[in-house]
């Protein structure tokens, strides 16, 4: 595996960063690495979870990286993960950061605790595990070794999963919740394209969302300025936006909040 990407919520004005991608330069110098995001929301497992599964696909396989971990030094598993399909590996905490995306990529078929990995630096910081314990297996495992040579076996039964809110039919319509928003005020739902099928939604026509008038549309400016739109995002995910505004503010929605969405 020559590609490594990495995703965490470090953000850039520390040396967070930088240090980790020190540490898989010294022992996978041949490995490239790419940065997946380092703006997850402070402790925000969840998002980091979302953003994972969906930007993953676009990437090679290779081995991925994520460090969203608010129980950092406590005794929650540090883990490495062999998805079955593509044979990519995931690297981090097991706190369900991870379980998105491996189901995305078909599910776990080999999985190891990395807590007191061979491959770790020592001794390891209580605070900072992914420069002293996820980036030293992730290039490890980048640069040629075995994954089984990471750490003790686990039961791929005992990962983690990340709770979320499920959608269903209303009807004609939908109930769905608001699971994500983006710096636009862009709000995404928890309703991918093939659950669509069945549901009285039709693009190009007229709906209600929460009792407000909106268009089930192609794109932002299938609407009037400040309209409101129910559209398929780039990654093929119900969203909901306002054209030149923000869906967030104008329905005033919060996360896991509900959204009725039925034809007008």
């Amino acid at each position: 595996m020559t590609l490594l990407t990495f995703l965490s919520d470090y953000g850039l004005d520390d040396d967070f960063v930088g240090v980790c991608h020190g540490v898989i330069a010294r022992i996978a110098p041949d490995v490239r690495v790419i940065d997946v995001t380092h703006g997850i929301p402070r402790h925000d497992v969840r998002t980091g979870a979302l953003v994972l599964r969906r930007a993953l696909p676009y990437f090679p396989p290779g081995v991925h990286l994520a460090v969203v971990d608010p129980e950092v030094g406590t005794q929650r598993r540090a883990v490495a993960l062999r998805c079955a399909d593509e044979d990519r590996v995931l690297v981090g905490p097991d706190n369900g950061l991870l379980s998105l995306a491996a189901q995305r990529f078909g599910g776990v078929v080999e999985a190891v605790d990395v807590t007191r990995s061979p491959h770790r630096l020592e001794a390891a910081a209580a605070t900072f595990h992914g420069r002293d314990v996820f980036a030293p297996v992730a290039a490890a495992i980048a640069a040629g070794e075995p994954l089984a040579a990471a750490g003790e076996p686990l039961d791929a039964d005992e990962i983690l999963l990340i709770g979320m809110p499920l959608a269903m039919a209303d009807g004609d319509g939908l109930v769905a919740h608001a699971i994500a928003f983006d710096r636009f005020g862009n709000v995404t739902l928890d309703v991918e394209h093939e659950e669509l099928t069945g549901s009285g939604l039709r693009l190009g026509t007229p709906v209600r969302v929460n009792g407000r008038d909106a268009r089930y549309a192609t794109t932002f400016a299938d609407v009037e300025a400040g309209g409101l739109l129910v559209y398929e995002d780039a990654y093929r995910t119900l969203a909901l936006a306002v054209n030149r505004g923000s869906a967030r503010d104008a329905l005033g929605l919060e996360l896991d909040a509900e959204v009725r969405i039925s034809p007008a």
